[in-house]
């Protein structure tokens, strides 16, 4: 179910990944996920927004492989095979925490992913540095984490993920615990980037307001086990302004998303 018929350009594009039937059990008996049917399509931004513990962050973890679905399948779209599908599915991760390695550099955090690719410190320079570039941390890059505010390390953790340019971004609630000002800056930071980079992005929020400024499409999750209970549509141009967070029409639409949650939750 569709919360408005009217369709954002991203709604017509091809998927990238689609979860049919999805269900996640863990080894303790939690049944986290129950029948999960969700197509992601290329270059949206969705946003999955439901109470703690409905599946969101456990659908994260499918999407990038970290861990399987005990029924259901999850389908790759590749447009090609071999290498050029890897590409296809090249996965960033932000995680609701900056996990950074406390003894290591900026530079050094944001080098990790490729490090692990087996990808010198010299060779992967160019990236890095763009990465860094594009949240704004290219004069920090030989600081250590000690040395930045909570936004600067979320920054750090965003540009890790950048630095080997994934077609989808995946992100856990990054900025959970920052202050609103800085929320709101990074909302726009990260909206900036999604235009120029042009990249999927699967953003996990319990905000409906975060959700509501930042998506293309929200989908409602049910509470545990979880699955996709309605989807509402932010049919509103990018990049958002701060005349669209106060305006009416966001208004408008963050009380249809509350009304759906409300609903999915069984109130």
């Amino acid at each position: 179910m569709q919360e408005s018929a009217t369709a954002t350009p991203t709604l017509q594009a091809a998927p990238i990944v689609t979860l049919s039937g999805v269900g996640k059990t863990f080894d303790n008996g939690t049944v986290a996920l129950a029948g999960t049917d969700l197509v992601v399509r290329r270059g949206e931004f969705l946003s999955l927004l439901g109470p703690s513990g409905c599946g969101k962050s456990t659908i994260l973890r499918l999407v990038a492989g970290l861990d399987e679905p005990t029924v259901g399948t999850i389908e790759w779209h590749d447009n090609a095979k071999g290498r050029a599908a890897q590409r296809e599915r090249n996965v960033g991760y932000v995680f609701q925490e900056p996990t950074l390695m406390p003894w290591a550099t900026v530079f050094d955090n944001a080098w990790l992913p490729l490090r692990l690719k087996g990808i010198s410190r010299r060779k992967a320079e160019g990236q890095i540095m763009t990465a860094l570039e594009s949240v704004g941390l290219a004069d920090f890059r030989a600081a250590y984490p000690r040395e930045l505010s909570g936004g600067m390390k979320m920054r750090v953790s965003i540009a890790r993920a950048l630095a080997t340019s994934p077609s989808i971004l995946l992100m856990d609630e990054p900025f959970a615990a920052l202050d609103e000002i800085t929320r709101f800056r990074l909302n726009d930071d990260l909206l900036r980037l999604w235009d120029e980079k042009g990249w999927t992005v699967i953003f996990v929020t319990h905000s409906v307001f975060e959700s509501v400024y930042l998506s293309t499409r929200i989908a409602v999750m049910t509470a545990r086990p979880g699955r996709i209970a309605t989807e509402v549509i932010v049919d509103e141009p990018s990049p958002r302004t701060e005349a669209f967070r106060t305006s009416p029409k966001n208004g408008e639409i963050a009380r249809r998303t509350s009304e759906a949650l409300h609903r999915a939750m069984g109130e």
